[in-house]
Protein backbone atom coordinates (compact mmCIF):
# COMPACT_ATOMS: atom_id res chain seq x y z
CA UNK A 1 0.00 0.00 0.00
CA UNK A 2 2.93 2.62 0.76
CA UNK A 3 4.01 1.95 -2.98
CA UNK A 4 0.75 2.86 -4.17
CA UNK A 5 0.83 5.63 -2.22
CA UNK A 6 4.03 6.63 -3.86
CA UNK A 7 2.65 6.53 -8.08
CA UNK A 8 1.89 9.57 -8.49
CA UNK A 9 -0.04 11.25 -11.53
CA UNK A 10 2.84 10.59 -13.90
CA UNK A 11 2.99 7.14 -12.99
CA UNK A 12 6.47 7.73 -11.00
CA UNK A 13 8.14 4.92 -9.28
CA UNK A 14 10.76 5.07 -6.54
CA UNK A 15 12.89 2.27 -5.76
CA UNK A 16 12.82 1.66 -2.17
CA UNK A 17 16.72 0.54 -1.80
CA UNK A 18 18.10 3.40 -4.05
CA UNK A 19 15.18 5.42 -3.66
CA UNK A 20 15.78 6.28 -7.82
CA UNK A 21 12.89 7.62 -9.35
CA UNK A 22 11.32 6.00 -12.49
CA UNK A 23 8.90 7.37 -14.78
CA UNK A 24 6.52 4.70 -16.52
CA UNK A 25 3.35 5.06 -18.99
CA UNK A 26 0.26 3.94 -17.53
CA UNK A 27 0.48 0.14 -18.90
CA UNK A 28 3.99 -0.70 -17.55
CA UNK A 29 2.52 0.58 -14.60
CA UNK A 30 -0.35 -1.51 -14.21
CA UNK A 31 1.39 -4.49 -15.17
CA UNK A 32 4.13 -3.85 -12.46
CA UNK A 33 1.26 -3.16 -9.94
CA UNK A 34 -0.50 -6.93 -11.03
CA UNK A 35 3.27 -8.57 -10.54
CA UNK A 36 3.35 -6.84 -6.78
CA UNK A 37 0.12 -7.61 -6.25
CA UNK A 38 0.44 -11.42 -7.39
CA UNK A 39 3.98 -11.46 -5.28
CA UNK A 40 2.01 -10.92 -1.98
CA UNK A 41 -0.71 -13.25 -2.72
CA UNK A 42 2.11 -15.70 -3.32
CA UNK A 43 3.49 -14.99 -0.12
CA UNK A 44 0.32 -14.84 1.71
CA UNK A 45 -0.42 -18.44 -0.04
CA UNK A 46 2.59 -20.07 0.90
CA UNK A 47 2.01 -18.54 4.33
CA UNK A 48 -1.34 -20.12 5.05
CA UNK A 49 0.03 -23.56 3.72
CA UNK A 50 2.96 -23.56 6.22
CA UNK A 51 0.42 -22.80 8.31
CA UNK A 52 -1.82 -25.39 7.52
CA UNK A 53 0.61 -27.98 7.00
CA UNK A 54 2.13 -27.02 10.18
CA UNK A 55 -1.50 -28.05 11.67
CA UNK A 56 -2.03 -31.16 9.67
CA UNK A 57 1.26 -31.94 11.32
CA UNK A 58 0.18 -31.44 14.80
CA UNK A 59 -3.21 -33.26 13.90
CA UNK A 60 -1.10 -36.25 12.54
CA UNK A 61 1.32 -36.12 15.65
CA UNK A 62 -1.64 -35.99 18.11
CA UNK A 63 -3.51 -39.01 15.58
CA UNK A 64 -0.20 -41.03 15.70
CA UNK A 65 -0.27 -40.37 19.36
CA UNK A 66 -3.64 -41.29 19.68
CA UNK A 67 -3.34 -44.61 17.61
CA UNK A 68 -0.33 -45.56 19.13
CA UNK A 69 -1.99 -45.83 22.70
CA UNK A 70 -4.46 -47.34 21.16
CA UNK A 71 -2.22 -49.90 19.35
CA UNK A 72 -0.26 -50.54 22.73
CA UNK A 73 -3.66 -51.39 24.70
CA UNK A 74 -4.99 -53.49 22.14
CA UNK A 75 -1.45 -55.46 22.22
CA UNK A 76 -1.44 -55.97 25.62
CA UNK A 77 -4.93 -56.97 25.50
CA UNK A 78 -4.34 -59.58 22.47
CA UNK A 79 -1.42 -60.72 24.52
CA UNK A 80 -3.41 -60.98 27.47
CA UNK A 81 -5.96 -63.22 25.61
CA UNK A 82 -2.85 -65.06 24.10
CA UNK A 83 -1.62 -66.33 27.33
CA UNK A 84 -5.20 -67.28 28.29
CA UNK A 85 -5.69 -69.05 25.08
CA UNK A 86 -2.14 -70.71 25.71
CA UNK A 87 -3.61 -72.01 29.22
CA UNK A 88 -6.51 -73.25 28.02
CA UNK A 89 -4.89 -74.72 25.21
CA UNK A 90 -2.21 -76.37 26.97
CA UNK A 91 -5.22 -77.78 29.68
CA UNK A 92 -7.23 -79.26 26.66
CA UNK A 93 -4.38 -80.52 25.13
CA UNK A 94 -3.33 -82.16 28.23
CA UNK A 95 -7.07 -83.75 28.30
CA UNK A 96 -6.59 -84.63 24.82
CA UNK A 97 -3.55 -86.50 25.22
CA UNK A 98 -5.31 -88.51 28.50
CA UNK A 99 -7.70 -89.53 26.30
CA UNK A 100 -5.49 -90.59 23.10
CA UNK A 101 -3.37 -92.29 25.34
CA UNK A 102 -6.52 -94.76 26.88
CA UNK A 103 -7.58 -95.08 23.19
CA UNK A 104 -4.65 -96.10 21.97
CA UNK A 105 -4.10 -98.43 24.79
CA UNK A 106 -7.39 -100.05 24.11
CA UNK A 107 -6.83 -100.01 20.53
CA UNK A 108 -3.16 -101.77 21.48
CA UNK A 109 -4.83 -104.28 23.34
CA UNK A 110 -7.43 -105.05 20.86
CA UNK A 111 -4.85 -105.06 18.00
CA UNK A 112 -3.05 -107.23 20.03
CA UNK A 113 -6.35 -109.47 20.24
CA UNK A 114 -7.10 -109.49 16.39
CA UNK A 115 -3.43 -109.66 15.38
CA UNK A 116 -3.55 -112.99 17.80
CA UNK A 117 -6.52 -114.51 15.95
CA UNK A 118 -5.55 -113.67 12.85
CA UNK A 119 -1.94 -115.15 13.13
CA UNK A 120 -3.92 -118.45 14.43
CA UNK A 121 -6.59 -117.83 11.62
CA UNK A 122 -3.58 -116.95 8.73
CA UNK A 123 -1.55 -120.29 10.66
CA UNK A 124 -4.76 -122.50 9.89
CA UNK A 125 -5.76 -121.10 6.55
CA UNK A 126 -2.22 -122.08 5.68
CA UNK A 127 -2.56 -125.72 6.53
CA UNK A 128 -6.38 -125.37 4.52
CA UNK A 129 -4.15 -124.04 1.86
CA UNK A 130 -1.96 -126.50 2.08
CA UNK A 131 -4.15 -129.61 1.77
CA UNK A 132 -6.69 -128.08 -0.79
CA UNK A 133 -3.90 -127.26 -2.84
CA UNK A 134 -2.42 -130.64 -2.44
CA UNK A 135 -6.01 -132.28 -3.28
CA UNK A 136 -7.14 -130.08 -6.02
CA UNK A 137 -3.19 -130.85 -7.43
CA UNK A 138 -3.82 -134.71 -7.17
CA UNK A 139 -7.47 -133.96 -8.85
CA UNK A 140 -6.20 -131.92 -11.48
CA UNK A 141 -3.52 -134.60 -11.76
CA UNK A 142 -6.21 -137.30 -12.05
CA UNK A 143 -8.83 -135.39 -13.92
CA UNK A 144 -5.49 -134.60 -16.42
CA UNK A 145 -5.21 -138.49 -16.52
CA UNK A 146 -8.66 -139.33 -17.43
CA UNK A 147 -8.64 -136.62 -19.87
CA UNK A 148 -5.77 -138.12 -21.77
CA UNK A 149 -7.36 -141.88 -21.30
CA UNK A 150 -10.62 -140.71 -23.05
CA UNK A 151 -8.79 -138.54 -25.57
CA UNK A 152 -6.65 -141.38 -26.13
CA UNK A 153 -8.87 -144.10 -26.41
CA UNK A 154 -11.59 -142.03 -28.88
CA UNK A 155 -8.49 -141.42 -31.18
CA UNK A 156 -8.65 -145.39 -31.00
CA UNK A 157 -12.11 -146.30 -30.74
CA UNK A 158 -15.36 -146.80 -33.05
CA UNK A 159 -18.33 -144.40 -32.06
CA UNK A 160 -20.13 -147.38 -31.08
CA UNK A 161 -17.35 -148.95 -29.31
CA UNK A 162 -16.76 -145.92 -27.41
CA UNK A 163 -20.54 -145.73 -26.12
CA UNK A 164 -19.56 -149.26 -25.02
CA UNK A 165 -16.54 -148.71 -23.25
CA UNK A 166 -18.32 -146.06 -21.67
CA UNK A 167 -21.22 -148.53 -20.34
CA UNK A 168 -18.43 -151.09 -19.17
CA UNK A 169 -16.86 -147.81 -17.11
CA UNK A 170 -19.46 -147.02 -15.03
CA UNK A 171 -20.47 -150.80 -15.12
CA UNK A 172 -16.76 -151.63 -13.35
CA UNK A 173 -16.77 -148.46 -11.02
CA UNK A 174 -20.16 -149.94 -9.65
CA UNK A 175 -18.97 -153.61 -9.49
CA UNK A 176 -15.79 -152.01 -7.65
CA UNK A 177 -18.25 -150.15 -5.09
CA UNK A 178 -21.53 -152.59 -4.73
CA UNK A 179 -20.10 -154.75 -1.85
CA UNK A 180 -19.17 -151.31 0.47
CA UNK A 181 -21.87 -149.08 -0.78
CA UNK A 182 -24.05 -151.00 -2.29
CA UNK A 183 -24.89 -154.58 -0.74
CA UNK A 184 -28.14 -154.08 -1.22
CA UNK A 185 -28.46 -153.13 -4.65
CA UNK A 186 -28.97 -153.97 -8.15
CA UNK A 187 -27.07 -152.62 -11.23
CA UNK A 188 -27.68 -153.74 -14.45
CA UNK A 189 -28.57 -153.71 -17.96
CA UNK A 190 -32.21 -152.41 -19.08
CA UNK A 191 -32.90 -155.93 -21.51
CA UNK A 192 -36.50 -155.09 -21.44
CA UNK A 193 -37.57 -153.23 -24.56
CA UNK A 194 -41.36 -154.44 -24.23
CA UNK A 195 -42.36 -150.70 -24.19
CA UNK A 196 -40.57 -150.12 -27.85
CA UNK A 197 -38.02 -148.30 -26.01
CA UNK A 198 -34.88 -149.03 -23.35
CA UNK A 199 -32.67 -147.23 -21.53
CA UNK A 200 -28.83 -148.33 -20.63
CA UNK A 201 -28.76 -149.60 -16.91
CA UNK A 202 -31.08 -149.59 -13.95
CA UNK A 203 -29.97 -149.01 -10.70
CA UNK A 204 -32.69 -150.18 -7.54
CA UNK A 205 -31.49 -150.16 -4.29
CA UNK A 206 -33.82 -151.58 -0.97
CA UNK A 207 -33.58 -151.67 2.61
CA UNK A 208 -32.63 -154.65 4.75
CA UNK A 209 -36.61 -155.55 4.64
CA UNK A 210 -36.73 -155.77 0.88
CA UNK A 211 -38.03 -152.87 0.33
CA UNK A 212 -37.48 -150.67 -2.48
CA UNK A 213 -36.73 -147.03 -1.61
CA UNK A 214 -34.74 -145.02 -4.63
CA UNK A 215 -34.24 -146.26 -8.46
CA UNK A 216 -32.36 -144.30 -11.26
CA UNK A 217 -32.80 -144.85 -15.24
CA UNK A 218 -29.15 -144.62 -17.01
CA UNK A 219 -28.57 -143.67 -20.35
CA UNK A 220 -24.75 -143.42 -21.53
CA UNK A 221 -23.42 -140.94 -24.52
CA UNK A 222 -20.19 -140.58 -26.11
CA UNK A 223 -18.92 -139.98 -29.39
CA UNK A 224 -15.63 -139.49 -31.72
CA UNK A 225 -13.94 -135.88 -31.35
CA UNK A 226 -14.02 -136.90 -35.46
CA UNK A 227 -17.88 -136.97 -35.88
CA UNK A 228 -19.74 -134.91 -38.36
CA UNK A 229 -22.54 -134.43 -36.25
CA UNK A 230 -22.26 -133.12 -32.80
CA UNK A 231 -25.41 -134.02 -30.61
CA UNK A 232 -26.21 -131.95 -27.73
CA UNK A 233 -27.13 -133.67 -23.81
CA UNK A 234 -31.00 -131.74 -24.72
CA UNK A 235 -31.67 -134.34 -27.56
CA UNK A 236 -31.91 -137.51 -25.28
CA UNK A 237 -33.85 -136.09 -22.28
CA UNK A 238 -37.12 -136.99 -23.70
CA UNK A 239 -36.62 -140.16 -24.45
CA UNK A 240 -34.83 -140.87 -20.77
CA UNK A 241 -37.89 -139.74 -19.43
CA UNK A 242 -40.19 -142.04 -21.32
CA UNK A 243 -37.78 -144.89 -20.59
CA UNK A 244 -37.39 -143.72 -16.60
CA UNK A 245 -41.22 -143.47 -16.33
CA UNK A 246 -41.78 -147.15 -18.64
CA UNK A 247 -39.82 -148.63 -16.00
CA UNK A 248 -40.80 -147.12 -13.47
CA UNK A 249 -37.82 -145.30 -12.00
CA UNK A 250 -38.02 -142.08 -9.84
CA UNK A 251 -34.66 -140.49 -10.86
CA UNK A 252 -32.92 -140.09 -14.67
CA UNK A 253 -29.27 -139.98 -15.50
CA UNK A 254 -27.60 -139.04 -18.50
CA UNK A 255 -23.86 -139.99 -18.04
CA UNK A 256 -22.52 -138.15 -21.09
CA UNK A 257 -18.91 -136.81 -22.53
CA UNK A 258 -20.93 -134.93 -25.15
CA UNK A 259 -20.44 -131.15 -25.20
CA UNK A 260 -17.36 -131.12 -23.45
CA UNK A 261 -16.25 -127.29 -23.84
CA UNK A 262 -19.48 -126.42 -22.33
CA UNK A 263 -19.66 -124.58 -19.03
CA UNK A 264 -22.71 -126.13 -17.70
CA UNK A 265 -22.39 -129.38 -18.09
CA UNK A 266 -18.70 -129.84 -15.87
CA UNK A 267 -19.83 -132.08 -13.02
CA UNK A 268 -23.60 -132.44 -11.89
CA UNK A 269 -25.88 -130.95 -13.67
CA UNK A 270 -29.94 -130.59 -12.93
CA UNK A 271 -32.02 -130.34 -15.52
CA UNK A 272 -35.26 -131.34 -13.72
CA UNK A 273 -36.66 -127.98 -15.33
CA UNK A 274 -36.33 -129.83 -18.79
CA UNK A 275 -37.40 -133.44 -17.27
CA UNK A 276 -38.56 -134.14 -13.93
CA UNK A 277 -36.16 -135.46 -11.84
CA UNK A 278 -33.69 -135.70 -14.57
CA UNK A 279 -29.37 -134.93 -14.12
CA UNK A 280 -26.80 -134.60 -16.61
CA UNK A 281 -23.16 -136.02 -15.39
CA UNK A 282 -19.50 -136.39 -16.28
CA UNK A 283 -18.61 -140.44 -16.27
CA UNK A 284 -16.12 -139.12 -13.01
CA UNK A 285 -19.22 -138.24 -10.72
CA UNK A 286 -20.93 -141.13 -11.81
CA UNK A 287 -20.89 -143.02 -8.10
CA UNK A 288 -21.47 -139.52 -6.34
CA UNK A 289 -24.65 -139.07 -8.08
CA UNK A 290 -25.82 -142.68 -7.17
CA UNK A 291 -24.65 -141.73 -3.85
CA UNK A 292 -26.62 -138.07 -3.51
CA UNK A 293 -29.96 -139.48 -4.66
CA UNK A 294 -29.44 -142.53 -2.53
CA UNK A 295 -28.26 -140.91 0.64
CA UNK A 296 -31.46 -138.54 -0.17
CA UNK A 297 -33.79 -141.31 -0.43
CA UNK A 298 -32.87 -143.32 2.60
CA UNK A 299 -34.91 -140.86 4.95
CA UNK A 300 -37.94 -142.21 3.35
CA UNK A 301 -37.11 -146.29 3.80
CA UNK A 302 -38.51 -145.81 7.28
CA UNK A 303 -42.09 -144.29 5.88
CA UNK A 304 -42.41 -147.13 3.28
CA UNK A 305 -41.47 -149.91 5.31
CA UNK A 306 -44.02 -148.69 7.50
CA UNK A 307 -46.11 -148.65 4.68
CA UNK A 308 -45.59 -151.87 3.62
CA UNK A 309 -46.17 -153.31 7.34
CA UNK A 310 -49.49 -152.10 7.17
CA UNK A 311 -50.45 -153.55 3.74
CA UNK A 312 -49.49 -156.59 5.07
CA UNK A 313 -51.65 -156.07 8.67
CA UNK A 314 -54.36 -154.98 6.10
CA UNK A 315 -54.07 -157.92 4.30
CA UNK A 316 -57.46 -160.10 5.43
CA UNK A 317 -59.52 -156.11 5.35
CA UNK A 318 -58.06 -156.12 1.77
CA UNK A 319 -58.81 -159.63 0.89
CA UNK A 320 -62.37 -159.26 2.09
CA UNK A 321 -63.08 -156.05 0.20
CA UNK A 322 -61.77 -157.88 -2.62
CA UNK A 323 -64.18 -161.12 -2.54
CA UNK A 324 -66.74 -158.12 -1.76
CA UNK A 325 -65.69 -156.58 -5.14
CA UNK A 326 -65.78 -159.71 -7.31
CA UNK A 327 -69.64 -160.58 -5.54
CA UNK A 328 -70.20 -157.10 -6.31
CA UNK A 329 -68.93 -157.70 -9.53
CA UNK A 330 -70.23 -160.74 -10.28
CA UNK A 331 -73.87 -159.85 -8.61
CA UNK A 332 -74.24 -156.87 -11.14
CA UNK A 333 -73.16 -158.94 -14.16
CA UNK A 334 -76.20 -161.52 -13.13
CA UNK A 335 -78.36 -158.51 -12.22
CA UNK A 336 -77.15 -157.10 -16.10
CA UNK A 337 -78.18 -160.24 -17.73
CA UNK A 338 -81.31 -160.93 -15.38
CA UNK A 339 -82.47 -157.34 -16.39
CA UNK A 340 -81.67 -157.85 -19.97
CA UNK A 341 -83.81 -160.63 -20.44
CA UNK A 342 -86.60 -158.94 -18.33
CA UNK A 343 -86.01 -155.84 -20.36
CA UNK A 344 -86.42 -158.26 -23.35
CA UNK A 345 -89.41 -160.15 -22.02
CA UNK A 346 -91.51 -156.91 -21.43
CA UNK A 347 -90.64 -156.56 -24.92
CA UNK A 348 -91.72 -158.77 -26.07
CA UNK A 349 -95.07 -158.99 -24.14
CA UNK A 350 -95.47 -155.43 -25.34
CA UNK A 351 -95.13 -156.49 -28.87
CA UNK A 352 -97.65 -159.42 -28.82
CA UNK A 353 -100.04 -156.86 -26.37
CA UNK A 354 -99.51 -154.32 -29.37
CA UNK A 355 -100.58 -157.27 -32.07
CA UNK A 356 -103.45 -158.64 -29.97
CA UNK A 357 -104.56 -155.19 -29.72
CA UNK A 358 -105.27 -154.64 -33.87
CA UNK A 359 -106.98 -158.82 -33.59
CA UNK A 360 -109.09 -156.71 -31.12
CA UNK A 361 -109.75 -153.70 -33.56
CA UNK A 362 -110.26 -155.97 -36.47
CA UNK A 363 -112.86 -158.37 -34.69
CA UNK A 364 -114.43 -155.13 -33.37
CA UNK A 365 -114.78 -153.68 -36.76
CA UNK A 366 -115.95 -157.41 -38.20
CA UNK A 367 -118.78 -157.24 -34.79
CA UNK A 368 -119.52 -154.00 -36.26
CA UNK A 369 -120.11 -155.40 -39.40
CA UNK A 370 -121.76 -158.97 -38.48
CA UNK A 371 -123.74 -156.72 -36.91
CA UNK A 372 -124.76 -154.25 -39.65
CA UNK A 373 -125.18 -157.06 -41.87
CA UNK A 374 -127.88 -158.86 -38.97
CA UNK A 375 -129.78 -155.61 -39.25
CA UNK A 376 -129.92 -155.54 -42.82
CA UNK A 377 -130.43 -159.48 -42.94
CA UNK A 378 -133.46 -158.79 -39.96
CA UNK A 379 -135.27 -156.01 -42.38
CA UNK A 380 -135.25 -157.94 -44.98
CA UNK A 381 -138.74 -159.35 -46.44
CA UNK A 382 -140.53 -160.65 -49.21
CA UNK A 383 -142.25 -157.92 -49.58
CA UNK A 384 -138.84 -155.86 -50.50
CA UNK A 385 -137.30 -158.32 -52.45
CA UNK A 386 -140.39 -158.59 -55.31
CA UNK A 387 -141.33 -154.59 -55.18
CA UNK A 388 -140.38 -153.82 -58.45
CA UNK A 389 -140.30 -157.30 -59.80
CA UNK A 390 -143.44 -159.11 -60.83
CA UNK A 391 -141.71 -162.15 -61.74
CA UNK A 392 -140.32 -162.50 -58.75
CA UNK A 393 -143.60 -161.84 -56.80
CA UNK A 394 -145.44 -164.31 -58.72
CA UNK A 395 -142.37 -167.16 -57.68
CA UNK A 396 -142.84 -166.46 -53.97
CA UNK A 397 -146.90 -166.73 -54.12
CA UNK A 398 -146.08 -169.75 -56.10
CA UNK A 399 -144.12 -171.40 -53.46
CA UNK A 400 -145.86 -169.30 -50.16
CA UNK A 401 -149.22 -169.73 -50.88
CA UNK A 402 -151.59 -166.59 -51.08
CA UNK A 403 -151.77 -165.92 -46.98
CA UNK A 404 -147.85 -165.89 -46.89
CA UNK A 405 -147.54 -163.54 -49.64
CA UNK A 406 -150.21 -161.45 -47.94
CA UNK A 407 -148.52 -161.36 -44.71
CA UNK A 408 -145.54 -160.92 -46.11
Amino acid sequence: MSNNSQVGAANEVKCPHCETVFTIDEAHYANIAQQVRTAEFDNEIHSRLAEAEQVKATEIALAVAEATQKAEKATAQRELDVERLTADLRAASALQELAVTKAVSASEKKLAEVQAKFEIQAVEQKVKDAATKESFTKELALKDDLINRYKDLKAKLSVKLLGETLEQHCEIEFNRMRSLAFPNATFGKDNNASGGTKGDFVFRDFSDDGVEYVSIMFEMKNESDSSSTRKKNTDFLAKLDKDRIAKGCEYAVLVSMLEEDSDLYTGITDVSHLCPKTFVVRPQFFLAIIALLRNAAVDTIVVKAELEQAKKQNIDITDFESELEGFKSAFGRNYDLAKRKFDTAIKEIDVAIEKLQKVKEGLLGSENNLRLANDKATALSVKKLTKGNPTMAAKFAELDGPEDLDAA
